[in-house]
């Protein structure tokens, strides 16, 4: 009698064992489909706010670059360290981040100055496509530096994204768009370093405010010596123009740097690219600029990759 009473109860235990162990795999996974949903609408946010800030930009005339710079993120860095001070984060950072966040804030440096040139002398949606070149480097930075496995799928679309970029930048050395196109390039790589850089600091418990603030401050610091030797006055429109611009930056940091938190590049990534969308429309909207032939095949190719990409994930995680 008392063996099968044992036996009973083992087959009970080991049954509730494996429906504990099949509940844990369900939440698990349900919570990874949950962050990587709010990684994907972080970051279609993100560009939204990256799209306006490129427009304020734009708008805010003929003002060099670095100067331009100075001033979103310093608008920035305000936001940062009053949400820092009132959230009680805190400033302090382990020593073992601090050349982590270096890296983040010099790449990312590089990345806003090579950006707003681009911008400047190039279409808004064209400037901002090859600037969202950024995906393309955050998986191969990811491979390398985080060991994060890649698909195949993400890598053939990753690479019809790039060929779509082709078809809006159409390099060629007789052209006067050029440099700034390589410029804009440089940016994306510096970027894409900068993104992957996040998503390392974020899993070692560095807060996204933190992030935001001392990248911010790195950046107007590194452009001081140049506004003292050439700085360029500026009208009270130009100045409201900077602010917007600096206040749309803020939110796009917060976005993107909340995207890399919840989820990895080579899941999220290539959504960055949803700012070709919004850059085009706002540029034919303010600006009057409507892209060629071979912009729109190549916005087409993005778009199509970037929703293909969305079921596709969905699909998986269902």
């Amino acid at each position: 009698m008392s063996c099968l009473f044992y036996r009973i109860f083992k087959s009970v235990s080991i049954n509730i064992l494996d429906k504990s162990e099949e509940l844990v795999y369900i939440i698990e996974n349900g919570v990874d489909t949950m962050k990587k949903n709010m990684g994907i609408y972080m970051i279609v946010l993100s560009a939204l706010c990256f799209a306006l800030m490129n427009m304020f930009v734009k708008l805010s005339g003929d003002i060099p670059s670095i100067q331009k710079s100075f001033f979103r993120n310093l608008i920035a860095a305000l936001i940062a360290f009053s949400f820092l001070l009132k959230s009680g984060y805190g400033f302090k950072i382990r020593k073992e981040n601090i050349t982590l966040l270096l890296g983040r804030s010099l790449c990312g440096t590089i990345g806003i100055i090579a950006n707003f040139y681009a911008v400047d002398h190039l279409l808004l949606a064209d400037a901002s496509i090859i600037q969202k070149l950024s995906p393309f480097f955050v998986i191969i930075f990811s491979y390398f530096l985080l060991k994060e496995k890649v698909h195949l799928v993400q890598v053939i679309s990753i690479v019809i994204a790039f060929i779509g970029a082709m078809f809006v930048v159409k390099p060629t050395f007789a052209s006067s768009t050029f440099m700034p196109s390589v410029i804009a390039m440089i940016g994306a790589m510096g970027s894409g370093m900068a993104y992957t850089l996040v998503r390392m600091l974020s899993q070692k418990g560095v807060k996204g405010p933190q992030i935001v603030f001392y990248f911010s401050m790195f950046s107007c610091l590194c452009v001081i010596p140049y506004l003292i030797l050439d700085f360029h006055f500026m009208t009270l429109q130009q100045v409201v123009l900077l602010l917007l611009a600096g206040v749309c930056a803020a939110g796009g940091q917060f976005a993107v740097t909340a995207a890399y938190s919840y989820a990895a590049g080579k899941d999220i990534s290539l959504f960055d690219y949803s700012q070709v969308v919004f850059a085009a429309v706002l540029g034919f909207i303010v600006f009057d600029q409507i892209p060629d032939l071979y912009s729109w095949i190549g916005y087409g190719l993005i778009f199509i990759m970037t929703f293909y990409m969305f079921f596709k994930q969905k699909k998986m995680m269902s």
